[in-house]
């Protein structure tokens, strides 16, 4: 009877533990359905469409270092475009100027955006609000100046053409579908990495840093700290994604860092969802695709475009990702 009552009193935890291991490894069933379509679409779709998802995929890279900061954060950045654009020039300067692999003008790259997103947020960061958007877009517009006034470094307007396709183990990544099978993987990645974050201890203190800067300081958590290494997160996924246009597209100029390239970072990270850190990848390709469905009428496309981006805004004010729950509580 002893070990009859002993094992009755050992069996629930080994229950429990069992229940907390099934969660574990219970498998999420549109993150896998949107895998395998992922995977299978080159297979059945034109290339034209494999094109544009791969700029989707590099769209939602930079926009997921935007909504990851808004929405663990809420720290709006608009300077995104200037980390994508310095990521790109490194890599293509590297990779032209000097004839190094693409893989090591890559890490150029994020090594000189960390470093310049570290050096800019020590003090930018101290701001907070509408200041500190006011404060990201003038690093924009004066990075992009620069941009264009450094012509010895970034060709001006002229840019620089001939940047190599990216080599992997003797495999070029020199066709859409290849880079394709390439970017997907390593956007699926970012995106899971960063949701583990978000979902972890560090979500807990980026969450109560946005929502009560002052009850975080009560419980030690050192906020200037934190928004800066956030700010430095966001920056290498932007430059990260510039470093990968440069070498699809094979030219870059001034042209291509634009504000108008940030509003579509900022737009897919808030039509997508910024509190979910998944949001930023169907945002991506909404906005990538949204134009191509209504190019076919004309000079109109535009407005409509425009007219589609405040519909979802106005239905789903939690994204696209918001769609699930919406329909639950419908």
């Amino acid at each position: 009877m002893t070990a009859a009552l002993s094992h009755e009193a050992q069996s629930p935890e080994p229950a429990r533990t069992r229940t907390r291991t099934r969660r574990l490894w219970r498998p999420n069933l549109p993150l896998v359905l949107s895998s395998l379509a992922l995977a299978a679409a080159p297979l059945v779709l034109p290339v034209q469409y494999v094109d544009l998802l791969v700029f989707s995929a590099l769209l939602a890279i930079g926009a997921l270092g935007v909504g990851f900061l808004l929405g663990q954060a809420g720290i709006i950045n608009l300077a995104q475009v200037a980390f994508y654009g310095i990521g790109a020039y490194a890599t293509a300067h590297v990779t032209v100027a000097w004839a190094l692999p693409g893989a090591l003008g890559l890490l150029i790259g994020l090594v000189i955006s960390a470093t310049f997103a570290l050096a800019i947020g020590l003090p930018l960061l101290r701001l907070s609000g509408h200041f500190l958007a006011l404060a990201t877009l003038a690093l924009l517009v004066i990075v992009t100046q620069l941009f264009f006034e450094w012509d010895w470094l970034t060709g001006g307007s002229l840019g620089i053409s001939g940047i190599p396709k990216i080599s992997l183990l003797g495999w070029t990544l020199d066709s859409p579908v290849k880079f394709y099978y390439f970017v997907w993987p390593l956007t699926l990645l970012c995106f899971w990495l960063l949701s583990n974050v978000a979902n972890g201890r560090p979500g807990l203190a980026m969450r109560a840093m946005r929502d009560s800067p002052e009850a975080a300081e009560v419980m030690a958590i050192d906020s200037a700290a934190l928004r800066t290494k956030l700010f430095v997160l966001s920056a290498i996924l932007g430059s990260l994604s510039g470093s990968l246009f440069a070498h699809y597209v094979g030219y870059i100029s001034v042209d291509s860092f634009t504000l108008e390239r940030t509003m579509l970072l900022v737009l897919a990270a808030v039509i997508g969802g910024v509190r979910n850190p998944w949001g930023a990848l169907p945002g991506a390709i909404f906005v990538s695709f949204l134009p191509e469905v209504l190019s076919p009428l004309g000079d109109v496309y535009r407005i409509l475009f425009g007219v589609g981006l405040v519909l979802v805004i106005m239905l789903f004010p939690q994204g696209l990702l918001g769609i699930a729950a919406w329909r639950r509580v419908k």
